[in-house]
C-alpha cells in the first residue's frame, strides 16, 4: 500500500512546483496530506534518493551507491571467518619477489586461494537464488570447477601436461570420494534415524558418463602401452583429440537433457510430501547480494584466482624438491582439495538439511564436468596452442580412476544414503592419497619397457 501511495504522490509534487512555490489545488493538497501521514520518513528519503526530487537525486544516487558497495564487501568478504587466510595471496607474490623459497611461495599461494575457492562458491550460490534450482546445480559445478580449469590452463601454457592431467584426476577423485563421502557422512549423522533418498535416475545418467569418461582415458593408455597404435605416439594424440571433441558433443547434450527435459531434478525427494515439502520451503534462504553484484564478485574472484595460480603453478617443482613430496601428491590431493573447498562446504550444508539431491548434483555433478567437459577442454586447448596434450594418464592413474567409478555407481545404485557409505568413501579416499603418495611417474626408459 505504501508503494502506491508514492507512486500517486510523486506526480502531485512533480507537477505542483512552478517558480520554486507551490501551486497544489485543494484536491491536490489533501491527497499529499493524506500522503504524509501513511508513508514512513525511511520511504520518503529513498523516494527522494531514487531521483523524484530534483537537485538531490545525484547526491541521493552517489550515498546509495557507496552504501550497496560498503554493504556488499561487508557480506562478502567480512562475514566469513575462512576470509583471514585472503593476505596470504599478496604475501605469497611478496615471498616470490624477495627470496627464492619457491616452497613458501606454494604454500602461500595454496592458503590464499582457498578463501577464493570459497567467496567464489558463495557468490556462485547467491547468483543461483535467481536462476532457479537447475540452473543453480549446474552454476555451482561450473564455478567450483574454475579453481582447477584456471590452474591447468596455466600448468598447459608452461607445458606441464603431467601436472594438467593429474590435478583434473584429482578433482575427479577428490568430489566423487572426499566431497560426496562427507556429505553422505554429515548428511547421516544429523539424520541418523532414517535413511536419506536422492534420484537414482539421475545418480545413473552422471555414472554412465563417468564410465563414458574412463572409456576415453583408457583406450589411449592401452594403446600406447601395448604398443599396438598404427603410428606410434601420434596415433595416440590423434585417437584423443578426436574422443576428446566426442566427450564435448556428449556434454552438451548432457546439457540439453539438464535444462530442458530435466527440470526439476535437483528438487529434493521427501517420502513425506506434506510436511517435508514444507521444511524445504522453510528452508530455502534470501539472497544476501544483488545479482548484479553476485556476477561482478565472480568475476573478481575469478580474476585474482587467476593471477595467484601463475604463482602456485611456477612453485610446484620447487614446493616438491623443498618438501620431499612427489609432484603426483600435490597435483591429485593438495590441488584439488584447495580448489573444491566451495563443493566440500556446500554439499555438506545441504546434506546436513536434508537436500541430498543438490549434495549429489554438486558433488558428482563437479565429477562429470571435469571429466566429460574439463579433460577434453585442456586437450583441445593444447591442441590450438601447439601443445601435445592427450589422453592418455598412465596406467596408475587411469586404474585408480577405474575402480572409484565402480565404488561410487555400486554405492549410488539404491538411491539412498547414509553415514557408513559416507565413511566408507572417505576412507577409500585415504587410500588413494596413501598411495600416490608413494606413486612417482616412470621415466622414459621404464615406461617403453612396460609393454614388452
Amino acid at each position: 500500500m505504501d508503494t502506491k501511495l508514492q507512486l500517486s504522490a510523486v506526480p502531485h509534487l512533480e507537477m505542483g512546483l512552478h517558480d520554486g512555490r507551490p501551486v497544489l489545488g485543494h484536491e491536490d493538497k489533501s491527497q499529499l496530506h493524506g500522503t504524509d501521514n501513511m508513508m514512513h520518513k525511511s520511504d520518503f528519503i529513498h523516494m527522494s534518493e531514487g531521483g523524484s526530487f530534483p537537485g538531490v537525486s545525484c547526491a541521493g544516487s552517489v550515498k546509495m551507491l557507496s552504501h550497496g558497495i560498503c554493504r556488499s564487501i561487508k557480506i562478502v568478504l567480512f562475514s566469513n571467518k575462512l576470509n583471514l587466510l585472503m593476505p596470504f595471496g599478496p604475501l605469497a607474490i611478496l615471498v616470490h619477489i624477495l627470496t627464492d623459497n619457491q616452497g613458501l611461495v606454494f604454500f602461500f599461494s595454496l592458503l590464499g586461494i582457498i578463501p577464493l575457492a570459497e567467496r567464489l562458491g558463495y557468490a556462485t550460490e547467491q547468483l543461483a537464488c535467481y536462476t532457479g534450482a537447475t540452473v543453480g546445480g549446474l552454476l555451482n559445478a561450473t564455478f567450483g570447477n574454475a579453481t582447477e580449469l584456471i590452474i591447468s590452463i596455466h600448468a598447459l601454457r608452461v607445458g606441464m601436461i603431467r601436472v594438467v592431467q593429474q590435478s583434473l584426476l584429482g578433482s575427479i577423485l577428490s568430489n566423487m570420494l572426499l566431497v560426496l563421502g562427507c556429505a553422505f557422512f554429515s548428511g547421516g549423522l544429523a539424520f541418523i534415524k532414517k535413511e536419506q533418498v536422492f534420484n537414482k535416475s539421475i545418480a545413473v545418467v552422471n555414472s554412465g558418463l563417468l564410465l563414458m569418461a574412463v572409456m576415453g582415458l583408457l583406450f589411449p593408455a592401452v594403446l600406447h602401452y601395448t604398443h599396438s597404435e598404427v603410428h606410434f605416439g601420434r596415433s595416440e594424440l590423434a585417437l584423443s583429440r578426436f574422443s576428446s571433441c566426442i566427450m564435448l558433443i556428449a556434454y552438451g547434450a548432457y546439457l540439453y537433457y539438464q535444462l530442458r527435459t530435466q527440470d526439476n531434478q535437483y528438487e529434493p525427494l521427501n517420502e513425506e510430501v506434506g510436511q517435508g515439502s514444507q521444511n524445504v520451503d522453510d528452508d530455502d534462504e534470501e539472497p544476501e547480494i544483488t545479482k548484479c553484484e553476485a556476477v561482478l564478485w565472480l568475476t573478481v574472484m575469478t580474476a585474482w584466482i587467476s593471477f595467484l595460480s601463475e604463482y602456485l603453478v611456477d612453485a610446484i617443482d620447487g614446493a616438491s624438491n623443498t618438501w620431499k613430496i612427489p609432484v603426483a601428491f600435490i597435483s591429485v590431493i593438495l590441488l584439488p582439495i584447495v580448489g573444491n573447498a566451495a563443493e566440500h562446504a556446500g554439499a555438506v550444508m545441504f546434506a546436513m538439511k536434508d537436500k541430498l539431491d543438490i549434495s549429489l548434483g554438486v558433488a558428482i555433478g563437479s565429477s562429470t564436468q571435469i571429466a566429460m567437459f574439463g579433460i577434453p577442454f585442456c586437450v583441445v586447448v593444447g591442441w590450438i596452442i601447439g601443445c601435445p596434450m592427450d589422453l592418455n594418464f598412465r596406467l596408475f592413474e587411469t586404474a585408480v580412476l577405474f575402480i572409484t567409478v565402480l565404488v561410487v555407481a555400486f554405492l549410488l545404485q539404491e538411491g539412498t544414503s547414509n553415514y557408513f557409505k559416507g565413511l566408507m568413501l572417505i576412507l577409500c579416499y585415504l587410500i588413494v592419497a596413501a598411495s600416490f603418495f608413494v606413486h612417482v611417474d616412470p621415466t622414459k626408459d621404464n615406461d617403453s619397457t612396460l609393454g614388452t
